[in-house]
């Protein structure tokens, strides 16, 4: 084999970008031909083989838009590379473009893959651009937030097959989205996002290698143990099942769960209705009505998942590692992921520094968590609670960390010294216990309630 065959072969093994009859390319590297601009007015250039977006002041949100529309199953790839960290950019697919919004300005919606070079280092997450925003933040997956540096030019994939969406950087999984809607016009766009300084104009953002495969597109194998967000509520992908989800809640029944103190599930104040496990409102009383429900299987480490909706002015919460040993009267005994109506609900002000406060572990640590990041009462959120065997713990809501703590360190007990806890000896530290969802008189739905255990 000649010398620069062997060169060439090596080259295609190390970029990953061998052109083959599956595959299309969507920029031929001279022109922008199959291109068009339909929103802002920063500019898009062609130079060395890349498509170059510059940065520019006053201007909304630019996008460069292929001609084509890619709707059903496509495997996309392409290299992009940006120039510094004050700003932020991101590809389109499977999106869509309304002429008449912004005062007939135009606005591009749907999937966006992020490119973040900031400290958030949300690069290849998936943001909904105008619509529904973050889908799939990259605080998800730690392991993808190591990986994208300015001035490198790295790889890009995104598979979408059937409802599910999956991307990777430089070969790594970052993103698993499974999702309910599926209406999308199936454009493909390139961003160059609007700045908020006018000392930010004059940022480079590059692409390079654009291409798609649009038949016999087949997925890459994802590692165990990434998180999926499933919008499709109260089920399971195969791929969970393999990782050790399991649902709490199947949508219909109430098995799996009984009243605490009590060997059968209430008989009033819950009710199970399209999907959806609510307890009923009872005038803000504290367990009495129907009572807590605690699941019949109680937890060491676990993953634990599921969503919310509250009422306006709602109380609730979700506890773990309890035992139902303190026969206390009111509800059960256990370290709170706090599930409250921050503005409504009068138990905001109360504890100390905000430690009743919405995700917080109530009555000891408050939640570190951003509005923007909040759906408000009426809509569904997403709580998570991860328990490490080693007594790690960390709270999440709506895929972003907002505490974590550890069980048993001294930390955590000079903390339970001073709270309304100090009372019960060794408040949390159970090995082992019960996870319960609270009945505090108000209306509070949830579904897709999944747990999986940690070893």
């Amino acid at each position: 084999m000649k010398k620069i065959t062997i060169i060439a072969l090596l080259f295609i093994a190390a970029n990953g970008f061998a052109q083959n009859k599956e595959w299309q390319s969507l920029f031929d590297g001279k022109t922008l031909k199959g291109w068009k601009q339909v929103t802002g007015s920063a500019p898009y250039t062609v130079e060395n083989g890349m498509i170059i977006g510059t940065t520019i002041d006053k201007s909304p949100n630019s996008f460069l838009v292929n001609d084509q529309k890619f709707t059903g199953d496509f495997v996309l790839e392409m290299e992009t590379m940006l120039s510094d960290a004050n700003t932020n950019s991101g590809v389109q697919f499977k999106s869509n473009f309304d002429p008449k919004a912004n005062d007939g300005k135009g606005r591009v919606y749907g999937y966006q893959y992020e490119l973040d070079p900031s400290s958030r280092k949300w690069s290849g997450g998936i943001y909904d651009e105008g619509r529904r925003e973050w889908l799939y933040p990259g605080s998800y997956n730690p392991n993808g937030q190591q990986l994208f540096t300015l001035n490198v030019f790295h790889k890009m994939r995104i598979e979408c097959i059937g409802n599910s969406v999956k991307t990777w950087l430089d070969g790594v999984p970052v993103s698993y989205l499974v999702d309910s809607l599926t209406v999308n016009e199936g454009l493909l766009a390139l961003q160059i996002h609007s700045i908020g300084r006018p000392e930010h104009a004059g940022i480079k953002i590059c692409w390079k290698n654009i291409r798609i495969q649009t038949k016999n597109s087949k997925p890459l194998p994802f590692p165990k143990g990434i998180y999926v967000v499933n919008l499709l509520p109260n089920v399971l992908t195969t791929y969970e099942k393999e990782n050790g989800w399991k649902l709490l809640f199947d949508g219909k029944s109430t098995t799996g769960w009984h009243g605490a103190h009590k060997n059968t599930f209430p008989e009033k104040g819950w009710e199970v209705k399209d999907g959806i496990l609510k307890v009923l409102s009872s005038s803000g009383g504290e367990s009495t009505n129907g009572g807590d429900i605690v699941t019949k299987n109680q937890y060491s480490a676990f993953d634990l998942s599921l969503d919310f909706k509250l009422s306006k002015g709602a109380n609730s919460g979700i506890k773990y590692f309890v035992t139902l040993t303190e026969k206390n009267s009111g509800s059960a005994i256990g370290p709170e992921y706090q599930l409250l109506d921050d503005t409504l609900h009068p138990d905001a002000k109360l504890g100390k520094e905000g430690n009743r406060t919405l995700a917080s572990l109530y009555d000891l640590i408050k939640s570190q968590k951003s509005p923007r990041f909040f759906k408000q009462p009426g809509n569904w959120n997403t709580a998570r609670i991860v328990a490490y065997p080693n007594n790690h713990i960390e709270h999440y809501l709506n895929g972003i960390k907002v505490l974590e703590y550890d069980r048993g360190s001294q930390a955590f007990r000079d903390l339970v010294a001073i709270s309304k806890y100090k009372v019960w000896p060794n408040f949390g530290e159970a090995p082992e216990g019960h996870i319960l969802i609270q009945d505090h008189g108000n209306e509070v739905s949830f579904r897709s309630i999944k747990i999986r255990e940690l070893k």
